[in-house]
């Protein structure tokens, strides 16, 4: 292989002219007629026994220069980009043969590359952290679920449901007098305030006794399913029975039921640890992103397009996978939300763009600081796999290139090298108490009828930024 010329012709794009010639080429031909001869019949040879001369003549010389050059392509195009010195983010394009003779062949063609990164700043990165405190309404919240978590049952005889209670439930959904599929619902335990179903639907239970035929009118949310959505609509009821809950007396019997405690004093202080240590995780999470993101912002890059595009379709796949984990394909998933693939595609847009953003920051942090990865750091990485998909070290490293693996080790120790240097500042209290305020929202009621729960589990929310590792992808589904 020889790479005759190499030659930025715009930003992130390279002209590469690539020549194979000689004896390696006539050793490609000679290797393709050997696996493709079976394909051509020639008179007076059983089909794969004519000689290479024979089908040439028969043919024509060129039949397997083709057939060299398709199987040598992807070997040269690699061999050059590493000669070059160029890192390529896409398959190349505009390839074009433009000589091919019987000594060798010349291609020319052009690759988008990884951007020339700049980074305005990456220690001492300042960011706000939460200073973590533990509220008594907090601790009360927990003992208060704990409590609930005990709560027995107990059947309401001769009184009207009320907020609270758990009335069990026929109910059918009418649109213009015409039932409507997935509103139907037979011995339904309802906990009326919980907001579970469509607003004024708990609201208009409240008030009815056990045996009771009525009805509830109520209005789909605008961002309901497609043929419900902002119609109104008439369920019929019929109430079966009424339960309350009846809470445990909270002393140190209960204490001792529930936990490793012997009194109320001991049980409370676990609990004040445990909230203490979630929120300083939370507020360490919201640290750490708040510090990626300013790194994110020092990138100056012109990124290509096509490296987005590469990040969305990682993102969308690993979801799918998630999706067809739990049962559900995207097609369905689609439907719930009502949205087509462009659609989805152009939602994940801003966080891929992000997640490039990231991966080129830290292999730049990496290169300036001359960060090292030895052979042993890759071996243990190698077996962290391994463990984690159980399955044997050798096949791991089949499927897992030493390379990429060295690269992410790079980009985390290059993120810890950030975070450790990061510099934390008070949070503002104009913006804590704004977020506290955001906290106490109640969430949205959800409705009865055709209940998005299965799509809603598989769409994962981004919490803590991770270290843009390279994916697994191929061990998780040889798994």
């Amino acid at each position: 292989m020889s790479l005759k010329s190499c030659e930025k012709v715009e930003t992130n794009v390279y002209a590469l002219e690539i020549s194979f010639e000689g004896d390696a080429f006539k050793a490609a031909v000679t290797k393709a007629y050997t696996k493709n001869r079976g394909k051509y019949n020639v008179p007076g040879f059983r089909k794969g026994k004519a000689p290479k001369h024979i089908i040439e003549t028969y043919y024509g010389k060129e039949v397997f220069w083709y057939d060299a050059i398709d199987a040598e392509y992807p070997a040269l195009f690699e061999e050059a980009v590493k000669e070059a010195g160029i890192v390529p983010v896409s398959a190349p394009f505009e390839d074009e043969i433009v000589s091919l003779d019987e000594n060798g062949f010349t291609v020319k063609l052009k690759v988008t590359v990884k951007p020339e990164v700049e980074l305005k700043a990456y220690k001492g990165i300042k960011a706000e952290k939460e200073k973590v405190t533990v509220k008594k309404a907090e601790i009360k919240a927990e003992v208060d679920r704990a409590l609930e978590k005990d709560a027995k049952l107990v059947a309401v005889e001769g009184k009207a449901a009320k907020k609270g209670d758990i009335a069990t439930i026929d109910f059918e959904g009418f649109v213009d007098g015409v039932a409507f599929e997935g509103g139907k619902g037979e011995n339904y335990d309802l906990e009326l305030g919980s907001g579970s179903f469509i607003p004024g639907f708990e609201e208009q239970v409240i008030g009815h006794k056990v045996d009771e035929e009525f009805d509830v009118n109520v209005t789909f949310p605008e961002e309901y399913t497609e043929e419900l959505a902002g119609k109104e609509a008439v369920f019929k009821i019929k109430l079966h029975k009424i339960m309350k809950k009846e809470l445990p007396k909270y002393d140190d019997e209960f204490v001792k039921d529930v936990s490793e405690f012997d009194t109320i004093a001991d049980y409370e202080k676990s609990l004040e640890e445990e909230i203490k240590a979630r929120k300083q995780a939370e507020a360490d999470r919201a640290f750490e992103n708040a510090v990626m993101d300013t790194l994110c912002d020092n990138v100056i890059a012109e990124i290509p397009a096509v490296m987005i595009e590469k990040e969305i379709d990682n993102q969308i796949n690993e979801f799918d996978y998630r999706l067809r984990s739990q049962g559900m394909s995207m097609d369905v998933y689609l439907q719930y939300l009502g949205m087509d693939v462009a659609a989805l595609r152009d939602s994940y847009k801003d966080g891929a763009e992000k997640q490039v953003k990231l991966r080129l920051a830290l292999e730049k942090v990496a290169e300036l600081e001359k960060i090292e990865i030895s052979d042993e750091d890759i071996e243990t990485e190698l077996k962290t796999y391994a463990d984690a998909y159980n399955m044997p070290l050798d096949k791991i490293k089949t499927l897992v290139a030493a390379e990429d693996v060295k690269a992410d080790l790079a980009c985390r120790k290059a993120m810890d090298l950030v975070k450790d240097t990061a510099v934390a500042g008070a949070k503002k209290k104009a913006a804590a108490k704004a977020e506290d305020a955001v906290a106490e929202e109640k969430p949205a009621k959800k409705a009865p009828a055709k209940k998005k729960a299965d799509a809603e589990k598989a769409e994962k929310k981004p919490a803590a930024k991770k270290a843009p590792a390279k994916k697994k992808a191929d061990a998780e589904k040889a798994e």
